[in-house]
């Protein structure tokens, strides 16, 4: 255990309100402060290169595995998955034409025009989690998603990359199911960029190698804390698949959490030779893996 000191006092209980509050309620403030269409981009890309650089701090000052701030060399292949997927992020906003013929104007009365702006955020933030979680479910218990999904469970280590490394294809249907709803009842574009937003500062959370602690309030919110689990080996990553609100998967019987450290034997997939770098994993899942234990049969064949 390492030595508290003020600053990582500061990590331990200052990273999940700095990430959840300061920085995404700065995004909201920027996204709805009227400015033209390249000063919120601006905005974003330095709240977002902000948030990184505190991610990153965070876990060199108070890592959960000190052995998950080495790179195995997987540096690059991240850094593309990083690339390729935050472009991916933008798919909620390029979708909204494609509703745009079924969907309701942008009055209508089936979105809630007239409550406060952050009582219009948590509404989209639970429906759209809500899609999420059972969209995430689903990708665990059926085999073609399943295929689309495992390239997330393949890291060996876990820290803040981790929430971007997806196959795009997959990154692509999840965000579809998952607005399609909003869209559906009138959600306002602008809504969407605060999605985008919080979702990647949600995804740093939830894979961060940092000591955070949010007490109880993990039966709340979905941060790293409960999320390591759903990447446990012999669960099979069958628990915790919210992304916001942990809370869902209370409901559904899917929450679980022990009070112990995992490490790198403990999370990753039980395939032979599934493959470590980009463009092998944007093959696999059109590929078949053997598993190392027949038992494991919760890992999707």
């Amino acid at each position: 255990m390492p030595t508290q000191t003020p600053l990582r006092s500061f990590v331990r209980y200052g990273y999940f309100p700095i990430m959840a509050i300061g920085l995404n309620g700065l995004a909201i403030v920027a996204i709805f402060s009227g400015g033209s269409a390249s000063e919120v981009a601006l905005a974003i890309v330095a709240l977002m290169a902000l948030a990184l650089g505190f991610s990153f701090g965070a876990e060199r000052i108070l890592p959960y595995n000190p052995e998950w701030n080495a790179a195995r060399g997987d540096t690059g292949r991240d850094i593309i998955h990083f690339i390729v997927n935050e472009s991916m992020s933008l798919v909620p906003l390029l979708i909204v034409p494609i509703f745009v013929v079924v969907a309701p104007e942008p009055d209508s009365p089936l979105w809630p025009t007239g409550w406060p702006l952050a009582l219009q955020i948590l509404f989209s933030l639970l429906i759209f989690d809500l899609g999420q979680n059972l969209f995430h479910w689903l990708s665990h218990v059926w085999t073609p998603l399943w295929r689309l999904h495992a390239v997330h469970h393949q890291v060996e280590r876990m820290y803040n990359f981790n929430g971007v490394l997806k196959h795009p294809l997959y990154q692509a249907l999840s965000a579809v199911v998952s607005m399609a709803p909003l869209i559906l009842l009138g959600m306002p574009k602008t809504f969407s960029l605060v999605l985008v937003f919080m979702s990647f500062t949600q995804l740093l959370l939830q894979h961060s190698n940092t000591d955070h602690s949010i007490g109880p309030f993990r039966r709340v919110f979905a941060t790293a804390v409960v999320h390591r689990f759903h990447h446990q080996r012999g669960l099979a990553g069958d628990v915790n698949f919210a992304l916001f609100f942990s809370f869902f998967d209370h409901l559904f019987g899917n929450a679980f959490f022990e009070d112990r450290i995992l490490d790198s034997h403990d999370i990753g997939l039980d395939y032979v030779a599934y493959p470590d770098r980009w463009w092998g994993q944007m093959r696999a899942p059109f590929r078949q893996f053997e598993l190392r234990d027949q038992r494991a049969q919760r890992f999707r064949g």
